[in-house]
C-alpha cells in the first residue's frame, strides 16, 4: 500500500482544498492529513482558524479522499510522522515549493499546483 501525507489548517474548506486532497490521494492508496491543532495555529503559525480543530477534523473525515486525520502540533514533527506512518510521498501546495525538501532523504516530496482563484485568504478578504 502506498501512503501519502499532507498537512494544513483546512479552515473554511473550499474546492481548492478538496482538489488538493483528491490529487494527493491519486498519488497513492491511503491519504493521511496532518491537521494543524488550534494551539499550533495560534502560537506557532500566528493565525486564527474560524472552525476549531474538532470541527475541521470532522469535515476532513467526511471527504472520501481522506483516510486518516492526525494532529499537527509543531513544524518539526514531519520527519517523525513520515517514519511512523511509513509514508511514501509527502504532498504540499506549490506555494510551499522547496520548503519541505529536507524530507527528501525520507520520502518522495511532491508540490502540487494551487487551484487558481481560490484560497482561504481570498475568501476572508471577499467577506470583508
Amino acid at each position: 500500500m502506498k501512503k501519502i501525507i499532507t498537512y494544513g489548517t483546512f479552515d473554511l474548506l473550499h474546492y481548492g482544498h478538496v482538489r488538493l486532497l483528491k490529487r494527493a490521494k491519486e498519488l497513492g492508496d491511503y491519504l493521511i492529513v496532518g491537521l494543524s491543532t488550534d494551539e499550533f495555529n495560534e502560537f506557532k503559525k500566528h493565525k486564527q482558524a474560524y472552525n476549531d480543530y474538532a470541527e475541521r477534523k470532522y469535515i476532513l473525515e467526511a471527504i472520501r479522499y481522506v483516510d486518516e486525520v492526525i494532529p499537527e502540533e509543531d513544524w518539526d514533527q514531519k520527519v517523525k510522522d513520515v517514519q511512523k506512518y511509513d509514508i511514501d510521498t509527502f504532498v504540499m501546495g506549490d506555494d510551499w515549493k522547496g520548503q519541505f525538501d529536507f524530507l527528501k532523504p525520507y520520502t518522495n516530496v511532491v508540490y502540487l499546483p494551487r487551484t487558481p482563484g481560490i484560497s482561504t485568504t481570498k475568501i476572508k478578504e471577499d467577506l470583508k
